[in-house]
């Protein structure tokens, strides 16, 4: 690090003048004698060594000095904390330590190469001297610039594994002064600066090197870690969810953590896939991630969104490209279509980073904000532990799209599951034997006959209520804000006009405290929109004192604003985490139950999850069917049920709303015959008898215990509907063997259930479900526990 000591901005003197000044100013608030006199003393003892406070040219022989710097920093070092804590004391941009904790030395001993030089990871020389300018025109000028990116150590440990430390700068004893022949810095210099981010040499122009005085010392605490929380975050989310899906939870995830990484809570982000072949930008065809270049351009050509120099650095070039100031862009490219659809929105600052692979371009992630300079190729670096697993993403997205198309183009079947993919290509070779034979040919009808149904679903509870609870919490609020606005508006002047729609908004209230509707929520809107609106517009251009409170409202209810949907966007996406989460639990567990043996498997969400399956020895090829088959696999579906519970309420630990699941399997004892219907693409029960097992799927969850006004579903309980004795003898085993096992509690209740339309004498099992928090692993605590657990940490 010394050889560069020249080519920084800063000339470096190591004063402690920070820590007089701080221990002279403790003094004369400390009423703590025994404090007063520590304080004093070192006050005393300093002044024999004023060179310490001044400022030390010479930093590299501090020999003579240590006993003294040792006293001054007694504070900052603490001996009891010396075994513990990864700190040390250096000179800023020389790496030159003076003061360590025992911790410290013994992780730099422990390094078996001598030669190891402890600098950040991925050093660059220009980006710190850069660094250093930016720490220039924050401090003392007084900028805002944000460069801030988590930094790194890498440490070989003594086995030769690599130690990641994270870095905290302490700056609180440093000043910063400028010589004779540092340049004065202007507003139009640091708008250059960030365009011109990767100019070392204009930045050198502006800093020359040794042109500042960089007086006093640093202090770098050192923590543990393996990955940085938000870059981990990030990471899980990208390899295990596919951000181009229907799920609006994971689009939500990932521009919160945007938001986060930029420290902007208004950046927004976009997508366009590139098609290397046409250069041709593609849609996602995701409902919930949009694309500022496709939106902007007509035959999604490459050329048509981009100016030369954006070409040249995305497409070729691969690097990031930023724009600063819009309107300064689109002046500048005034047949840039991709620039003038920005600003028409408002946007003040982007940045097009590409996403590569093997040196091919596979798609443009979009970040733009509505405020100059907030975005630059500056702070674009966050994205560089970002974007390699954005890549992993696109690219697997890619290669499932190529999948899909060739499927259809391939095949006239759809949806095939793997376990009955051998009976298509059956058909499908006896289809191509007829055709070179010249007979007829025709797709037969696909059918498994003689198949056992395993049905399971975990619904969320009373969702209807909670969905509207939270449109009237929403509605609510709003009509409160209008109410507000009104009210203030008639202090100041009483029209009539006022008093009639504070009268009707009072009356909408008095409404929705009793509940909520269709029809109310219709004519809320209708009352917002129609009456509401256009009087909340006369109160702003007539009512001064009411102006900046009209302006709040229509902020705050302008489309896309969220202000107004709190409530009922924080249900949605729980509700969608939720579903999504189960799902990919039970595609995962999936893999294991084909693994007892091959069965049709489908499942889909609703407010819930719900899964069919069909086992039967016409669903296998080369395999034997036995009863003890389904044993192993209705035993597995109790357990993984009660595996989603858990599951379900795991999710919610973060959440700000807590829902709670009732959980159901329908035990049908009779086989079935489904056969694929060529028309709809999937496979359906055949003929009228089987029929009753899909009005009993479909109607059970709702059903009640005979002679009651209680369902048979239940919150924290699991209910197995079934209509045999010998039935319900089998799934009494799998019960104790899973009390056994502490998925479920002890007490048992055995139901009879209503009769519904077509169907009569079903009766139902209903336990307990065990809840394991992580606290009590052994014993599993009950859904009212653990509910008084969740609403604890939830705050509700």
């Amino acid at each position: 690090m010394d050889r560069y000591k020249d080519i920084y901005p800063f000339q470096i003197k190591l004063s402690f003048q920070k820590i007089r000044d701080n221990f002279q100013k403790r003094l004369k608030e400390e009423s703590n004698p025994i404090s007063r006199t520590y304080i004093q003393g070192i006050l005393d003892y300093s002044k024999s060594y004023p060179e310490l406070f001044e400022g030390i040219d010479d930093y590299e022989n501090l020999e003579p000095y240590e006993e003294q710097i040792k006293i001054m920093l007694d504070d900052l070092f603490p001996d009891v904390l010396t075994y513990n804590e990864i700190k040390v004391a250096t000179v800023p941009f020389r790496n030159k330590m003076f003061r360590k904790t025992r911790r410290f030395e013994s992780i730099l001993n422990s390094v078996p190469d001598k030669d190891f030089e402890f600098l950040p990871r991925n050093f660059n020389i220009e980006k710190d001297y850069i660094l250093a300018c930016i720490i220039i025109l924050n401090t003392y000028y007084k900028y805002n610039i944000d460069f801030f990116r988590p930094e790194y150590y890498d440490v070989p440990d003594a086995n030769g594994n690599l130690r990641n430390y994270r870095l905290f700068v302490n700056a609180d004893f440093i000043e910063l002064i400028p010589t004779e022949t540092a340049p004065k810095i202007t507003d139009k210099d640091v708008d250059e600066l960030l365009n011109r981010h990767d100019d070392i040499d204009f930045w050198k122009e502006k800093f020359p090197p040794n042109s500042w005085t960089f007086k006093g010392f640093a202090i770098l605490s050192l923590t543990d870690v393996t990955v940085d929380n938000s870059i981990s975050e990030i990471k899980t989310l990208l390899l295990n969810s596919n951000i181009f899906s229907e799920s609006k939870a994971v689009s939500i995830k990932l521009a919160t953590i945007l938001k986060s990484i930029f420290n902007l809570p208004k950046l927004e982000f976009g997508f366009a896939l590139f098609n290397e072949e046409t250069e041709k930008f593609q849609q996602s065809h995701s409902n919930y991630i949009d694309s500022f270049i496709l939106n902007s351009i007509s035959d999604n050509g490459c050329k048509e969104a981009f100016c030369h120099g954006a070409y040249t650095a995305i497409v070729n070039q691969h690097k990031y490209f930023s724009i600063t100031d819009m309107d300064a862009y689109a002046e500048k490219n005034p047949s840039n279509k991709f620039a003038k659809f920005l600003q028409a929105k408002g946007i003040k600052s982007a940045i097009l980073a590409p996403v590569t692979k093997n040196n091919k371009l596979l798609a443009i992630l979009e970040l733009v904000s509505y405020s100059k300079n907030d975005l630059n190729n500056i702070n674009a670096t966050k994205l560089d532990d970002i974007v390699p697993y954005v890549a992993e993403t696109v690219e697997s997205f890619k290669q499932e799209r190529k999948n899909r198309i060739k499927a259809i183009i391939q095949s006239e079947y759809t949806s095939i599951h793997p376990s009955v993919e051998w009976k298509f290509e059956e058909e499908a070779e006896k289809l191509l034997a007829e055709f070179s034979s010249g007979e007829d040919n025709k797709l037969n009808e696909i059918a498994f006959r003689k198949v056992h149904p395993l049905f399971g679903q975990i619904d969320i509870a009373d969702s209807s209520t909670q969905r509207n609870s939270a449109i009237q919490n929403d509605l609510t609020y709003q009509l409160n804000q209008v109410l507000n606005i009104v009210n203030s508006a008639l202090e100041v002047r009483s029209l009539p006009v006022y008093e009639q729609l504070g009268y009707r908004i009072s009356d909408t209230l008095s409404q929705l405290t009793e509940g909520i509707t269709a029809s109310s929520e219709e004519k809320t809107d209708k009352l917002l929109k129609q009456d509401i609106l256009p009087v909340l517009k006369y109160i702003k251009q007539n009512v001064p004192s009411c102006h900046s409170m009209v302006e709040q409202y229509f902020e705050k209810s302008k489309s896309g604003a969220k202000a107004f949907h709190r409530n009922r966007d924080v249900f949605d996406e729980t509700v969608s985490s939720i579903n999504t989460c189960l799902a990919t639990f039970i595609d995962l567990k999936q893999v294991e139950a084909q693994k007892l043996f091959p069965h049709y498997f489908d499942r889909y969400k609703t407010d819930g999850v719900e899964h069919n399956m069909y086992i039967g020895q016409s669903i296998v090829k080369d395999l034997t069917f036995s009863e003890v088959v389904l044993e192993n696999l209705r035993l597995w579906q109790l357990s993984v049920m009660c595996e989603m519970e858990n599951k379900f309420y795991k999710i919610q630990e973060a959440k700000h709303i807590k829902l709670s699941a009732r959980s159901l399997v329908l035990a049908f004892n009779n086989t079935l015959t489904i056969h694929y219907r060529m028309d709809e693409k999937h496979f359906d029960v055949d003929g009228s008898y089987n029929a009753r097992y899909e009005i009993i799927k479909k109607r059970i969850d709702k059903a009640y215990i005979k002679n009651s006004e209680e369902r048979i579903t239940s919150k924290g309980k699991l209910t197995i509907v079934y209509s045999q004795l010998e039935t319900q003898e089998e799934y009494l085993k799998y019960i104790h063997y899973l009390q056994r096992k502490k998925y479920l509690d002890e007490e048992v209740e055995l139901l009879d259930v209503e009769d519904l339309q077509g169907v009569s004498g079903l009766k139902a099992i209903r336990v307990g479900i065990l809840y394991h928090n992580g606290s009590t692993p052994e014993k599993g605590i009950t859904y009212e526990d653990l509910f008084e657990s969740l609403g604890s940490q939830n705050g509700v």
